[in-house]
């Protein structure tokens, strides 16, 4: 039997779940295939609708190798876990006469703990543990999130938290969960034999494609330790996540509340003398914290640098002193030492890092409205860690709607350690990007306005002329808004003003209610606006004539007193490049090319994206952030926009009239 064809078994594919194939799914799936078939690398910028799940999903199950997919959302995992895979493979079977095995792998605190959840869990200020479900109030939102964490334990054949619906807060799943530092590890554990964690890895290490996320796969390039089973292909969705994911998981905190955390529950498990010398340690720390100011560390201020020293040293003998004492008066000491350690570990290393003074990091304060004062440790790049890291002994294919920037994809390649494209040299890996397009006609669909007459925002500064402006485009529109804001100050200021002079268009802010609860009223009356800040600037997915108009309130710009942007930025100005463009640029027009992306997210969508910032219209760089939009027509005319705006609600609520005559009885 001769081995299907590509472009049969895409056709398989498409044809089992319903859709159409079309030319730029095509196209992506050849070059993912070649990508596969010589071991390079592939950058593919896939507009949205082109189906791209199946463009990299077939020639990936098509090859035969394992496969690691890595996406950024959980919706995007479930898609592929719940939906696009099953009906891939079943499509396939016939072709390829195999069935390919899929399985989904998270972190370990993704995952119930049965030995926390059965055995209890170790308390700071007591020794042993306690149990958790006695301990809470049975009337209490914590104590009946806890019992329907029990019941769901006997039921649950993944323990994954995400299969639990509706959720339970972040503080109840704390208590039935680990992390793989407070993990006793299968062979100690009574519970090994059937825990979720545990079970989900061997799962993995049978299947054909491992679907994971950007941080398992961060922690598993930085740690060293492999999480992940040996894979010969990795798909990373959603691309244009992975730097700031790789980033967070490698920057380090310190706070006094986690360091006096790690005090409490060391000290049943040392000696008074080893204790002490943390407490001391903890209270210098925590005197020092009081008084810190939000900012950049350019170098570690003498007193900062004694106080980490005695952290590092204190820590590491109380590290020392739990490997070599044992108290068999403790409950289950096994569990809680296994914690005590990990906290403990956690400053320690925290503490050693910023002591050390890397060149390569940046070392700054913060300063929360609730939580208090914190000191954090980021890489001023993760683009060597990638380069190294990712791109060795595999074929890699990353993939998104927006990984083309001012025209080329040499932007978001830089950040990922990638040379200029078609570059030379042995040690220099090797890639290509393909823009496939999108099935959208963005030019007839969407209207690009820049409101050129505004005058130019200035930091924190009052915008009346804007809310005006945002005032006639919603009026216009009919409502149909999505409203997505550099700050969630701004966010707030907007919404307040516009309930008050025009009420009969509902506006929901972000914050007010959780953003899947939020996206779904939105989506429910079209009359409804909703406004918000970062997360919507991706996360909102809805079609149809209940979001019009997108409004950017001005140019996502860093905030100038980011620590870790700013860093970057000067670094890369000492380097003799443009440390503005490479920088601030480079992440404005990412997330503005994501937000532009909510307008037309069908076929037969319409709508206006309205940047309420005239710089887009006269800055230099204006030029570059255009060319990283969607095609759409562009105007800086209001009297044109506000005229088009009024057809398309005019168009719509005469659909939607339609639509409620024909349901009417």
């Amino acid at each position: 039997m001769t081995k299907p064809s590509l472009p049969e078994l895409l056709h398989a594919a498409v044809t089992s779940v319903g859709g159409t194939e079309r030319p730029g799914q095509v196209t992506m799936a050849q070059a993912v295939a070649d990508a596969i078939d010589d071991g390079s690398h592939l950058l593919v910028q896939a507009g949205t609708g082109t189906g791209k799940s199946l463009g990299y999903l077939v020639p990936a199950l098509a090859h035969g190798d394992r496969v690691v997919v890595a996406t950024a959302t959980l919706a995007l995992q479930r898609q592929l876990v719940e939906r696009d895979l099953p009906r891939t493979v079943e499509a396939l079977h016939p072709l390829l006469r195999r069935r390919p095995e899929f399985a989904m792998l998270k972190g370990r605190s993704n995952y119930l703990c049965l030995h926390r959840l059965h055995e209890g869990m170790p308390q700071d200020e007591e020794e042993g543990l306690f149990d958790q479900f006695e301990a809470a109030a049975p009337t209490s939102k914590l104590g009946q999130d806890l019992l329907r964490l029990r019941d769901w334990s006997d039921e649950t054949e993944s323990g994954d938290r995400d299969d639990l619906t509706p959720g339970v807060s972040d503080r109840a799943w704390a208590q039935v969960s680990v992390s793989s530092r407070e993990c006793l590890g299968a062979s100690k554990c009574a519970y090994g034999a059937e825990c979720f964690a545990e079970t989900a890895r061997e799962r993995a290490k049978l299947a054909e494609v491992v679907v994971t996320n950007h941080a398992l796969l961060a922690i598993d390039a930085i740690e060293g330790a492999p999480v992940l089973p040996q894979h010969e292909v990795l798909i990373v969705d959603e691309a244009h996540e992975l730097v700031s994911r790789v980033t967070g998981v490698a920057t380090g905190e310190l706070t006094p509340g986690q360091v006096n955390r790690a005090v409490r529950r060391a000290a049943k498990l040392v000696n008074e003398k080893v204790a002490d010398q943390l407490q001391t340690a903890a209270e210098g720390f925590e005197r020092l914290m009081e008084l810190a100011l939000p900012g950049r560390l350019e170098e570690i201020p003498e007193d900062l640098g004694y106080a980490l020293l005695a952290l590092r040293d204190a820590a590491r003998n109380v590290i020392s002193a739990l490997g070599s004492t044992r108290d068999k008066s403790v409950q289950d000491e096994d569990a809680v030492r296994k914690q005590a350690l990990a906290s403990v570990e956690t400053v320690h290393d925290v503490a050693e890092r910023i002591t050390n003074g890397s060149e390569w990091d940046v070392v700054w304060y913060e300063r929360h409205d609730r939580f208090g004062a914190s000191l954090r440790v980021a890489p001023m790049s993760v683009s060597g860690l990638l380069r190294e890291k990712l791109f060795t002994d595999r074929s890699v294919v990353l993939t998104s709607a927006t990984l083309k920037l001012g025209g080329d994809f040499n932007g978001v390649g830089a950040s990922l350690g990638l040379a200029p494209e078609g570059t030379q040299g042995d040690e220099v890996p090797q890639w290509k990007g393909v823009d496939v397009g999108s099935p959208f006609d963005y030019p007839r669909q969407g209207i690009l306005y820049v409101a050129k007459h505004l005058a130019r925002p200035a930091r924190d500064g009052d915008r009346a002329d804007m809310l005006d402006e945002l005032t006639e485009l919603v009026q216009a529109a009919g409502g149909r808004t999505l409203g997505l804001f550099s700050s969630m100050r701004a966010a707030q200021l907007a919404a307040e003003d516009l309930r008050v002079r025009i009420p009969e268009f509902p506006i929901l802010l972000q914050g007010e209610e959780t953003l899947g609860e939020l996206i779904k009223n939105f989506a429910a009356d079209p009359r409804t606006c909703l406004f918000g800040t970062l997360s919507l600037w991706q996360g909102v997915d809805v079609p149809g004539p209940s979001c019009q108009l997108v409004v950017m309130d001005k140019i996502p710009f860093p905030r100038p007193d980011d620590p870790l942007m700013s860093a970057r930025q000067k670094a890369v100005e000492d380097a003799g490049g443009n440390g503005f463009m490479a920088v601030a640029a480079t992440h404005a027009a990412l997330l503005m090319a994501q937000g532009a992306g909510r307008l037309v997210r069908a076929s037969g969508d319409r709508g206006v994206v309205a940047v309420l910032d005239q710089r887009l219209a006269t800055a230099r760089y204006g030029s570059y952030l255009k060319a990283s939009l969607p095609d759409f027509w562009y105007t800086t005319d209001r009297q044109q926009v506000r005229r088009s705006l009024t057809a398309i609600d005019a168009v719509a609520r005469q659909a939607e009239d339609g639509a409620g005559e024909t349901a009417a009885p």
